[in-house]
């Protein structure tokens, strides 16, 4: 079980959150590419003015101080976006990068949202907080060592007794590679950042449940929840 607190000063801002432990990085579910091919071939064409406005309201989720969500700034949501459309017309190839990521980003397109994902045993805490980014804060997102200011971006955060005001390990535009998903990961967690604008909570804890239903399918996770955290909010999942 994990403990996230949202303390974002976004009254329009809703987080999902998924635990899967049991999970093998090895081991997609049994329709997963029929699901993801059918998806591609579906974003070929123009969002629909619903779809639209979810992706607008999932970017303005981002605008806060001096962080403004444009050029690479933008939510990762937006980059798989333009990928399947770069794989739809032969230019590149959809990423992918192993069975829980891989069901992170077929989420993500989906339903237009950006989504971060954690492995549980490397973040080495039970306990997080998403908060703004404070001045000074970054992390690095990669393995050629790129790093992200993370100032008023909006983060997810590890509490350890030496963070206590959490130490940021994920954000909607790119990850930390401290706390990435390996070929050994087997606990995860993730947060679909929703902006409640365009995605009322209803809609978002369904998201949760089809999110965690493919997680509990790789590998026949054993022990997999999710909930809905409404801004100001502590639940446990």
């Amino acid at each position: 079980m994990i403990l996230v607190r949202h303390t974002l000063p976004r009254p329009d801002a809703a987080l999902g959150l998924i635990r899967a432990e049991g999970v093998q990085a090895t081991t997609l579910p049994p329709d997963f590419e029929d699901r993801l091919a059918a998806l591609l071939a579906a974003r070929r064409t123009d969002l629909p003015d619903r779809e639209e406005a979810v992706r607008l309201a999932a970017r303005d989720l981002l605008r806060n101080g001096r962080y403004k969500p444009t050029g690479r700034g933008k939510p990762a949501s937006e980059y798989l976006l333009r990928a399947a459309q770069r794989a739809a017309g032969g230019e590149a190839v959809f990423p992918r990068i192993n069975a829980p990521v891989d069901v992170c980003n077929y989420i993500s397109l989906k339903y237009l949202v950006p989504i971060s994902l954690w492995d549980l045993d490397r973040a080495g805490t039970a306990q997080f907080v998403f908060r703004l980014g404070a001045a000074g804060e970054a992390y690095v997102f990669n393995g050629a060592g790129q790093v992200i200011d993370l100032e008023d971006l909006v983060v997810g955060c590890r509490i350890t007794p030496e963070a206590p005001a959490g130490e940021p390990i994920v954000n909607p535009v790119k990850d930390s590679l401290a706390t990435k998903t390996t070929p050994e990961t087997t606990r995860v967690a993730a947060a679909v950042y929703a902006p409640l604008a365009a995605m009322p909570p209803d809609t978002l804890a369904a998201i949760c449940d089809e999110f965690a239903g493919l997680l509990a399918a790789c590998g026949a996770a054993e022990d997999v929840a999710c909930a809905v955290v409404l801004p100001g909010e502590e639940r446990s999942v």
